[in-house]
């Protein structure tokens, strides 16, 4: 029989309450806490944009579970508005600030587990207590940008950053009827991505009327009382409605860091295989994490929800008394970019040279169905290639949802440390409304053969 034991979990976003209800579900003799400092848990943030686009109804729909819904269902107490302010590692127990009443209370521990996360990174300038001044981060963040648009006739809107957040919200933004400008540091969208996607993109912004201003080294906000009026940049002002700003996420490691927990070069926390911190009595999952680079074998931090997910179980099972460890992670992410969806899986070209690796690559266009199919369009994707070893290390794809199926496939074959002539050996499947009669990665596979 396992062994009473007293875990607290700070953070109610994805790892949080995963690794909560993981906790409870392996040891059902622990008693399992969860704090959160906003009044929100176990909420959907990925699905964000589509509530601002309308195309899913409200936020509440990206609310999984209530703190009492959480508390009948998986076992564990939730208590919502109350902040982790500090962690007193010696004596094991962490100062918890309810936000209602400003009391501060103490909770003793056995096991701690961390999953505070990650926060939005900010300008300098751009202060997010001005009115019309955003980020989208939570689900307060969508509440408060959704309600200025709807309540102030909002027409215009720039977003500062064109990463993927930046991308999905001027989807979602068009989508609700608003002229949009994104302006970036870099001389092209998505600018981590390889050349030959980022060029496409611009070219899937320009036919959706997203007027790109790229190489902005410095953007200053001009403010008149509560708002800003405009953006200057490069010689020009544009005026605006708003501001979004999308220049991505860092690591929320305050309390750990204050605890004296040991931390990556990223600033976020050093975990070891079993999610165990450099405290034996406290262990940690999602964005607030470095993990295992499974192509490079190096420490990184990559903040995607799959990962929190998964970190947030294999935490939850080992403070309850499990021992089970985690795989290193293949990068693996996509994003829609109106009518089409760019997918990332491994290392990209920049990443791959980052790392030393000598690099062979092949790219390819093709079709996504057969041509006379109703729905036919070009896709595009690119593979690379360690050249010593022959096997894959990174591939990028655009066009419609199948991409989505070949990132996966890529990332499995890069998992098993496969040959790049893996991929013109695979029986492809195929019917003429769902797949072409040759597929791109076997053109691609084809092409490394070849050479």
């Amino acid at each position: 029989m396992t062994r009473a034991v007293k875990i607290l979990v700070v953070g109610g976003n994805a790892a949080g309450p995963a690794a909560a209800a993981k906790a409870k579900r392996f040891n059902p003799n622990a008693n399992v806490i969860l704090f959160e400092a906003s009044e929100f848990i176990s909420t959907g943030t990925c699905e964000m944009p589509y509530v601002l686009s309308n195309e899913i109804e409200n936020y509440r729909k990206l609310l999984f579970f209530s703190p009492s819904s959480f508390e009948n269902e998986k076992g564990v107490k939730v208590f919502i508005k109350h902040f982790v302010e500090e962690i007193d590692t010696r004596n094991k127990k962490v100062i918890v600030r309810d936000l209602i009443t400003n009391q501060l209370k103490e909770f003793d521990y056995d096991k701690l587990i961390l999953t505070t996360g990650s926060k939005a990174k900010t300008l300098p300038g751009f202060d997010t207590q001005i009115k019309n001044v955003f980020t989208l981060k939570n689900i307060n963040d969508l509440i408060k940008l959704n309600d200025y648009i709807t309540k102030e006739k909002v027409n215009r809107a720039i977003i500062i950053g064109a990463g993927y957040i930046g991308l999905e919200v001027a989807d979602s933004l068009k989508h609700k009827g608003l002229c949009v400008q994104l302006i970036e540091k870099a001389n092209r969208p998505l600018p981590d991505a390889d050349v030959e996607f980022s060029d496409e993109i611009l070219k899937v912004l320009d036919k959706n009327d997203v007027q790109f201003f790229g190489n902005v080294k410095e953007a200053e906000p001009v403010i008149a009382g509560d708002k800003i009026l405009g953006v200057r940049f490069n010689e020009k002002f544009i005026e605006t409605d708003i501001v979004l700003l999308s220049i991505g996420f860092e690591p929320d490691s305050y309390l750990a860091s204050n605890a004296k927990l040991e931390l990556g070069k990223s600033g976020a926390l050093k975990i070891d295989s079993y999610c165990k911190t450099s405290d034996r009595n406290i262990f940690a999952a999602g964005d607030n994490v470095e993990v295992t680079n499974a192509v490079t074998m190096k420490s990184e931090y990559i903040p995607l929800a799959t990962h929190a997910y998964e970190l947030g179980h294999t935490a939850g099972e080992n403070a309850a008394g499990g021992n089970v460890r985690f795989d290193p992670f293949i990068k693996n992410i996509s994003v829609k970019i109106f009518d089409k969806y760019f997918a990332s899986v491994g290392l990209s070209t920049s990443e791959s040279l980052n790392n030393n690796f000598d690099i062979a690559a092949n790219f390819a266009k093709a079709k996504n169905l057969v041509g006379v199919m109703p729905g036919s369009m070009d896709v595009i994707g690119k593979v690379i290639v360690d050249k010593n070893s022959k096997r894959i290390i990174g591939g990028a794809f655009l066009g419609g949802k199948e991409v989505s199926g070949y990132a996966d496939l890529l990332s499995s074959l890069i998992k098993l440390k496969a040959l790049a002539s893996t991929l013109a050996k695979i029986n492809y499947n195929y019917t003429p409304p769902l797949s072409p009669f040759i597929n791109l990665l076997s053109i691609i596979g084809k092409n490394f053969s070849d050479n």
